[in-house]
């Protein structure tokens, strides 16, 4: 029962949208309205194939041909058939059908998997309302916008659905996104209020609804819309959408309202092909072939000229030295009188002729090579994470060789270099600290410094390693843990602090089928954190329901815990521009508070004047924490006035219902005005342990000359003191520190005006990067290693057109770039930046969605896999389970795939010019007659079978050093960088030899064989004769040659070198033995 519609301008229907993008609308359960006018919304099919039986012929040939060389073959095949053709058609045909044959090939099998996946896909099935009180199963792909569909545990959602109700009371369910971005944690949704009683198939008789929101959009993680129910709306909002591909868990069934379908649905709409990447090597290799198709054509003008002069001296008046052609019988091709277009057709001839110059087989050998060097790649055991059972992967292979020429690495720190697996720490509450012990960076350090001061001040707080092992907690001080907080003198404080990270969050309790225990499942690692910290400290949350949050809680004054339940009005939630998360909440006294946690510097400037009891310790403790390589928060709260919350609350009610492009600005400057006069509680301090093997790493590709960049989030201090445990920074390091931290613009931040702001803090950066540049100048004489560190709001400022060049020159010239506090667009930003300046191979690593953009940017995205999903695995070139195997993907099959890759480029193309040259000089040397020296056949063979898989072998198998070597000597690394095997120097130098190789087979070859009797009646060589023995030593120099070049043999190379060599022989004698390949020549002139 579905209805469509989509109101004109000014309707009453469109009141409360507003711009373009905000105006679809959805009726439900109104059938009467369906039957006026067509669907304006698609069905509900969705198509991931590239091509059609329609369309694949003309489309494929079309992608084929847009490639020069296989246009050039086609244009040369097409003229074979006419009298200017030196040979037989088949010669160019074959070896053009052979390659695009097999292309196309390949592109059907891909594309016919994918039409089976979309077939199976169409096809399931799902239960839809009929209107007579019942579902009834029915296709996916007969969805329609406006229908009522009953999903249920385990099942995909068909398409995106507003959720009305679940088989739970208070409307929750939950959903697995890993179709979506990746990750496995389940994620709650909660139906509206008022559709939370629909919860049998009988109860949609008479519902009817509204729906108005966004037209389709990619981003899955925001939603904007409203809800019409008899008379009032209802602000709708990412809780109440369930996307297509989901999975229901946990959930026995839920009904939902179908409002986006087929390819309007979210996660089709991110279904993009993404950015077109291609590596230096290929986009040379293009160069190459231009180079080699201006040769052919003055190759090809020097015959034409000199053959026109020579037919025009041919007057036939008896005195023509050339008296065998009977230029008195000549046709068009060869006529005196006409010698200028004479000399034209034998121009096209010469384009056929020597055409052999272009390697038509280079592109689909190159292509098989990737292939297979990305499986020994996927398969390599020494990248293979034993933890998390995930291999590498190659995810396109066209960017192998490029992992030999990184040059600068551009880094995420949470969760790429470290787990981003958080421990519950130390905290600082009421201006005391709490918790004991150095961390992992502080070890990392040496422990030379004693960061944290209140550490040592009394020994009886570190109590013995506990026996009980808690993920996510590892707080070690005796004056909180097993309840002996309520002794502390500011208890009161304790109690408040906990409580907050108790009920502040997002978080999911599951409850175990075979125990009493509850787990969690968390949008991040830090929320976990805190709520399990919460949990030990005698703050148990236990259940969450549409309104509600339950805790079992100590209370200092029975001793014992007690169930609390909490009624929750509104959830604030985090978003980059806040940097904070609220919630408002009434407790069983009715009091109104709201109680956030944030960022620092969100949250002190929200202080109320009497709440900045601690303000000072508690800075003081959050500059310890992040200089020990913590994460901290801030924790604070207020209470609310009944009637101060009245007043916001319809206020936050117009912002949410306001169906707009500006809509979560809104909300977040409705949200800003309620979130003030903060009383201060404290702060928490998590720990994000370094990964395995990431200072050996970084310390290998230092050594190997790679320029390493960290892109993080994390505060100055702590991204330091990070750099410091992986080193990245090292001691003996002039540091460079850009900052806007300073009295002065503090103090203009806090006059609030905007114009003088920007104008001083653009001022200050200009100075300090023209300060730093003239440091650096003036120390190019001494051995001094410089690192630059800058955050984020100078960073802004450093990459405004003025002083982008500035910046970049500073940093190059730096060993170690830290950007601290970097937003997702400034990681895209400055990846871009380094990438188009410095015009060197850039990677990018990260493992979130945050990173997405940046691996997108970078010439190579190479993916982690960890715990923040896998969206940025799927925006990646490669996946990689740990940053450790970065070290052997980079110096090792990085290096090996680049000089593989060069080294066949490099030798087809002096293949393909010893073959043609051979040509140019039989032409020189008979008047430039256009008669071909080989068989239609060997030129048609030499390509694809004689000379094609010893420069596979050589692609896939040859290795200079090992790679234990490679790993010894991280400087061979530089040979991709300088790209010293792939240079136009070592390009010309392999043209030449192939040039030389020609020139002395031909004159050996025809002074051989020509000046005496060849055959048994005394007759000279013919030139079947000569063409045989000019081919013979052809196909035997190049295999020949590349025995010689090869590093390391293997039972293949010797297979397919001397096997081509022996084919060549076998085919010979078949040939001399056979009619099929006659005639041997097919075209005398």
């Amino acid at each position: 029962m579905l209805g469509y519609l989509r109101r004109q301008p000014g309707s009453s229907d469109r009141e409360t949208t507003s711009g373009a993008g905000y105006s679809r609308v959805v009726q439900c359960n109104e059938p009467e309205i369906q039957a006026v006018g067509r669907p304006l919304y698609p069905p509900n099919v969705v198509s991931t194939t590239k091509y059609t039986i329609a369309n694949f012929l003309p489309k494929s040939l079309f992608e084929q041909f847009r490639r020069v060389a296989n246009l050039f073959f086609l244009v040369v095949a097409c003229v074979s058939f006419s009298p200017l053709a030196p040979y037989r058609a088949v010669s160019i045909l074959l070896p053009l059908v052979v390659v695009v044959g097999a292309t196309m090939a390949k592109e059907a099998v891909e594309d016919w998997r994918r039409k089976k996946q979309d077939i199976e896909v169409n096809n399931r099935k799902v239960k839809v309302y009929d209107g007579s009180h019942a579902f009834e199963e029915t296709e996916w792909k007969k969805l329609r916008v406006g229908d009522i569909v009953k999903v249920e545990k385990d099942e995909f959602f068909p398409a995106d659905l507003v959720l009305l109700s679940s088989s739970h009371d208070d409307g929750i369910c939950y959903v697995e996104t890993m179709n979506l971005d990746g990750e496995t944690n389940l994620k709650t949704k909660q139906c509206l209020q008022v559709t939370s009683t629909l919860r049998s198939d009988h109860s949609f008789r008479t519902f009817k609804a509204l729906i108005k929101c966004e037209d389709p959009n990619e981003n899955l993680y925001s939603f904007v819309g409203t809800m019409h129910h008899e008379g009032t709306q209802y602000p709708l909002s990412p809780q109440q959408i369930l996307l297509r591909d989901s999975k229901l868990r946990n959930t026995q069934h839920i009904y939902g309202l179908v409002i986006f379908t087929g390819h309007d649905t979210k996660v089709m709409q991110n279904a993009m092909d993404p950015p077109s990447k291609r590596s230096k090597i290929e986009r040379r290799m293009d160069k190459i072939i231009y180079v080699l198709f201006t040769s052919l054509v003055l190759l090809s003008s020097t015959g034409s000229i000199y053959f026109g002069i020579q037919t025009k001296q041919d007057s036939g008046d008896g005195t023509s030295m050339r008296w065998y052609l009977r230029p008195d019988k000549a046709s068009v091709l060869f006529d005196p009188e006409r010698a200028s277009l004479a000399a034209f057709c034998h121009f096209l001839t010469g384009l056929m002729l020597f055409g052999c110059l272009i390697p038509i087989s280079l592109y689909i050998s190159i292509e098989i090579v990737k292939v297979l060097q990305s499986t020994f790649i996927n398969h390599d055991q020494e990248m293979y994470c034993e933890e998390s059972d995930k291999p590498a992967r190659a995810r396109t292979s066209n960017l192998n060789e490029e992992l030999g020429q990184v040059n600068t690495i551009l880094s995420d720190k949470t969760g790429t270099l470290t787990c981003n697996s958080m421990e519950f720490i130390k905290c600082s509450i009421a201006g005391v600290a709490y918790g004991s012990g150095l961390t992992a960076v502080e070890l990392g350090l040496g422990g030379m410094k004693n960061y944290s001061t209140f550490e040592l001040e009394d020994p009886s707080h570190c109590p013995a390693a506990s026996n009980r092992s808690v993920k996510g907690f590892n707080l070690r001080d005796d004056r909180l843990m097993n309840g002996h907080w309520v002794n502390e003198p500011s208890s009161d404080f304790i109690q408040k602090f906990f409580r907050i990270l108790a009920i502040c969050h997002t978080v999911i309790p599951v409850m175990s089928n075979k125990s009493s225990e509850i787990s969690y499942e968390a949008e991040s690692p830090d929320e976990a954190a805190f709520v399990v910290a919460a949990r030990e400290l005698g703050f148990e949350f236990y259940e969450r329901t549409q309104t509600s949050i339950s805790l079992h809680e100590f209370d200092p004054k029975v001793g014992t815990n007690v169930d609390r339940s909490y009624t929750l009005l509104n959830v604030l939630h985090f978003s980059s521009a806040r940097k904070r998360m609220s919630v408002i909440i009434r407790d069983e006294e009715e009091q109104l508070l709201l109680f956030c946690k944030g960022a620092d510097s969100a949250i002190f400037e929200k202080l109320a004047d009497g709440g900045r009891m601690f303000e000072l310790e508690t800075k003081r403790h959050i500059d310890e924490y992040s200089e020990a390589g913590l994460r901290t928060l801030a924790v604070a709260y207020c209470k609310l006035s009944e009637e101060e919350y009245k007043t916001w609350h319809a206020e936050y009610l117009m912002a949410s219902n306001a169906v707009t492009a500006d809509h979560d600005e809104m909300i977040d400057a409705v949200a800003d005005k309620i979130e003030k006069d903060f009383i201060l509680l404290g702060a928490t301090a998590v720990e994000d342990k370094l990964q395995k093997g990431v200072p050996e790493c970084i310390n290998k590709l230092a050594q190997a000359g790679i320029s390493i960049w960290v892109l993080t989030g994390d505060k100055l201090e702590t991204a330091v003191k990070i750099g410091y445990a992986c080193n990245l920074l090292r001691k003996g390091m002039m540091q460079i520190v850009i900052t806007l931290d300073t009295p002065d613009i503090n103090a203009l931040e806090k006059q609030g005006n905007r114009d003088a702001l920007e104008k001083a803090s653009y001022e200050s950066i200009t100075r300090q990067l023209n300060e730093a540049h003239s440091q650096l100048i003036a120390s190019k004489a001494s051995s001094i290693v410089f690192a630059l560190i800058i955050d984020g709001k100078s960073l802004a400022f450093a990459l405004s057109r003025t002083l982008e060049n500035l910046f970049l020159d500073l940093a190059i010239r730096c060993a170690s770039v830290i950007c601290c506090r970097t937003s997702p667009k400034q990681k895209a930003m400055v990846t871009r930046l380094v990438k188009c300046s410095t015009r060197k191979t850039t990677l990018a690593i990260g493992d979130g969605a945050n990173d997405v953009g940046m691996l997108q940017e970078a010439d190579i995205g190479v993916g982690i896999s960890g715990v923040e999903g896998m969206q940025a695995v799927m925006a990646s070139d490669f996946a990689i389970a740990q940053f450790r195997f970065l070290e052997r993907l980079l110096l090792v099959h990085g290096h090996w795939c680049y000089r593989r890759i060069a080294a066949m480029i490099c030798y087809f193309f002096y293949k393909n010019i010893t073959f043609g040259f051979t040509l140019f000089c039989f032409e020189a040397h008979a008047s430039f007659s256009g008669q071909p020296a080989y068989n239609d056949w060997y030129i048609a063979f030499y390509n694809v079978v004689f000379t094609s898989l010893p420069v596979i072998a050589l692609g896939v198998f040859d290795k200079d050093v090992s790679s234990r070597l490679c790993l010894k000597f991280p400087l061979l690394h530089q040979d991709g960088v300088q790209n010293i095997f792939f240079s136009w120097a070592r390009i010309t130098r392999w043209m030449f030899n192939g040039i030389c190789s020609s020139i002395i087979i031909y004159f050996l070859s025809s002074n051989s064989i020509l000046i005496q009797a060849f055959r048994q009646d005394g007759r000279p060589a013919g030139l079947a004769e000569l063409g045989v023995t000019m081919y013979t030593c052809v196909v035997c120099t190049v295999n020949l040659q590349i025995a010689l070049y090869l590093s390391y043999f293997t039972w293949i190379q010797h297979l397919v070198i001397w096997g081509s060599i022996l084919f060549w022989f076998i085919f010979l004698f078949y040939l001399q033995s056979s009619q099929l390949f006659c005639p041997i020549f097919s075209t005398q002139h």
